[in-house]
Order: structure tokens, then sequence, then C-alpha cells
């Protein structure tokens, strides 16, 4: 065996010093000679490892994919007495290269073949058997290449399935197909003519710029108001500004003091032409003196009653109620027009109850009442929430006696306490 995969590596050697390396191709035929090892499934077949002979003949449809028919044949013995035996099998293999273009192309190979045994006892029928492996082919030349295969083999006797394994190592020849395209000759390039000198044009004069800025940009119309134009300009000898200012320094500032809105335009020139540059300015009229404060009566007994002291409320509630009757709209619209008179007036709405039911109870029920009136108020003369707070003191404060009727209808009461500047 050893001589036979020496005489392989010399051949290749000759061959790949007078070719260039190869690659698989597609619609190429090839021949295989192989040799390795054969294993049977030893617990059932009981035959010993021995020597394969094979021979592959191959074509692939691309470079990636071909199919290769097969021969192996195997001279092998029991090891339990029965003789000597010869295997052989033939079939076909489908292959799917990877990496088809490269030197080191590896595959993978599945296939269908016959396994015929004679000697040792075997029925001498052929069996199908199922193989699939892997493989790799090393190019040493476009029309050479050692390869390297592994299979394993599935196949019955009688009901009984043995695996075995096989093991080659040989040569892959490939011929036939197209040949390999001519790279075209690329002629050498024309010589580049001497780029003639060039002329020297003198650079165009640059445009000129220029920017006009106004600050502040309104201003109230009165004795001292002013605002300043600021300008600057590039690549200018000479500016001016209009309505009423004339020629000016190519840049600078003047202060301004216009009886109307106006706009100012700066105007550059240069050599390189004329640009324009423009400010607005706005001119308001003062303010109007404020309106002098007229105090109504209204207005000062609105004051006396209700700011910076506590005063009582004309609303009288039923006995365990919150609700504001209608006939007590009145002193509640003289509260209203107090806070819209006083904008800056801030205060407290307090709730009261007599005695009747628990303190609790009395707690809650003068706090319903106290929010009752602030709801009253900020509706009807649209006064802001924020001005105006409440608390219920239920029963603590009262400014009757609880022992009559007439004292607990004084009771349930409501009392404001604003602060007035």
């Amino acid at each position: 065996m050893k001589k036979q995969l020496g005489g392989i590596v010399a051949a290749s050697l000759i061959i790949s010093a007078t070719a260039a390396f190869g690659a698989n191709r597609g619609e190429q035929f090839s021949i295989s000679p192989v040799i390795g090892g054969y294993t049977f499934e030893g617990g059932k077949q009981h035959l010993d490892t021995n020597l394969v002979y094979g021979v592959r003949a191959g074509y692939n449809f691309t470079d990636a994919v071909g199919v290769e028919a097969l021969f192996d044949y195997v001279y092998t013995e029991s090891y339990r007495g029965k003789g000597k035996v010869d295997m052989y099998r033939y079939g076909g293999d489908m292959l799917y290269h990877f990496m088809p273009d490269n030197k080191l192309v590896p595959y993978l190979a599945a296939g269908y073949s016959g396994v015929n045994f004679h000697g040792g006892h075997i029925n001498r029928k052929v069996h199908g058997a199922f193989d699939y492996g892997a493989g790799i082919k090393y190019f040493l030349a476009d029309n050479f290449a050692l390869r390297a295969d592994v299979r394993h083999i599935i196949y019955k006797f009688d009901a009984t399935t043995f695996n075995n394994l096989e093991y080659t190592v040989g040569a892959y020849i490939p011929f036939g197909g197209a040949a390999p395209a001519v790279q075209p000759v690329t002629p050498p390039p024309a010589p580049i003519p001497e780029p003639e000198p060039a002329k020297i044009v003198p650079p165009a004069p640059a445009a000129p710029a220029a920017n006009l800025s106004v600050s502040p940009v309104t201003i109230i119309k009165t004795n001292d108001a002013a605002a300043t134009l600021s300008w600057t300009s590039l690549n200018a000898d000479k500016c001016s500004i209009q309505p009423e200012i004339g020629q000016v320094e190519t840049q600078g500032s003047r202060s301004i003091a216009p009886s109307a809105d106006t706009t100012y335009t700066l105007t550059c020139s240069g050599a390189g032409g004329e640009t324009t540059s423009s400010a607005n300015i706005g001119v308001t009229l003062p303010p109007p003196p404020p309106a002098p404060v007229v105090e109504t009566p209204q207005k000062i007994e609105a004051a006396k009653r209700f700011c910076n002291k506590p005063a009582v409320i004309s609303v009288l509630f039923d006995t365990n109620k919150a609700d504001i009757k209608p006939k007590f709209d009145a002193d509640l619209n003289n509260l209203g027009e107090f806070l819209k008179d006083f904008p800056e007036a801030k205060g407290e709405i307090s709730g009261h109850t007599d005695n009747v039911g628990g303190d609790k109870f009395n707690l809650k029920l003068s706090q319903r009442r106290a929010d009752s009136v602030k709801k009253f108020i900020e509706n009807t003369f649209n006064i802001s929430p924020e001005r105006i707070t409440t608390k219920g003191y239920g029963e603590s404060k009262p400014v009757a006696s609880n022992k009559t009727k007439e004292g607990r209808q004084l009771n349930r009461r409501i009392e404001t306490n604003f602060s007035c500047e």
C-alpha cells in the first residue's frame, strides 16, 4: 500500500512541475484511482479490516455539482474461521464542492451502491447500500489533484443493518470540457503628450460683501430715544447709507433717532461690483398716562366692610344644609363686586355651624358651606381661585347661644377675612 501511495505522490510532483495550479471546473470528466482502508462492523460481521482498491469515474455539471460512478474491491478474512472473503461495491455518488475556484476544494458526497460478498459462507446476493461522507481535493495543476475521502456505508443482510467505514486517498485527473479562457493581451498605453504650458489668467476681482444692523430694533418716540446703526464691508472702497446719512467709511457705527419706522440701506462698491444690506427700525408712541382712579362711594364702603378685618356675610343655612338660598344673593354680590374692585385682595372664606350633630359632622358641613360660597363667587364674578381659600370651623366659633332657635340660626353663617393693599 505504501508503494502505491508513493507512486501517486511522485506522479503528482512531476505534473505540478510543468502546469499551473487548477480548480474544480464544470463540464469536465474525471478518473480517480484510490486506495485505503475498509472497516466492517466487527460485532456483527466478524470480518477483518483490510485494504480497499477502487476507481471513480466522474462528470461535473457545474463548478460545484458533479456525479461519480464507483467500483471498490476488498479482500478480507473472517476471524471466526470461515475463510477468505471478497467484497465488491459498485454504484454512484452525488458531489457538492465548496470553494470550487480554490486550490483546496472540500466537498460532501452521498449516493447508492450494490454490495456483493464471495466466500466465508456469506450469501452472494447483491444488497443495496446507502453511503454518505466528505472529501477534499488538493490541486497541484489544472489537470491533477490529490484527493482524500471517508464514507459511512449502510446496508442490510437478512433484516440486520450493518455500518461500515471506508477511507481512501488517491488521484483526481480531470479531462475534457471547455478550455480556460485566454486573457487578451493588453497593448501598452499610448504615450501621453506633453501638455502645453497653461496660460496665466489673472484672478477676477473679489465681489464686495456688506452687512448693516441696528440695535435696538424698536425705540419709543421720546426726546432722548436713539438707536445705533453698525456696518461692516469686505472688498469695498466706497460705502453710503440712505436715507439722510450719505457717504460713510467702509465700516463703522452711528447713532440715529428717526421719528417714524425707517428702513436704512447700506450700499458698498469695489472693483468686483456693488452690494447692499438693509436694516429696519420701528418707532412706537409712548404709552398714555394711566387714568385717574375714581373712588366711588360704593367702593369706599366695600373697602371699609371687607378690607383687613373679619366680615359676616348675610348667608344663613338650614340645619345640615350647605345650599345657598337665592334670597342671600344680594350680600354675596357685594362681596363679588368688592373682589373685582380690589384685584389684589386675597383672603379666607370660613364656614360655621350650630351645635346640632357631632363635632366631625359639623366640621365637614362647615367646610362644604365655605366651598359653596367660594364656587358662587368664582363662577359669578370670574374671580381667580388662587385669591380665595376656604376653611370650616364647625361649631367651634358661635356668635349666639345655641339654646335658642334664633341663636342657632345666627351660628349657621359665613364669614370673610381679606387683606387689601
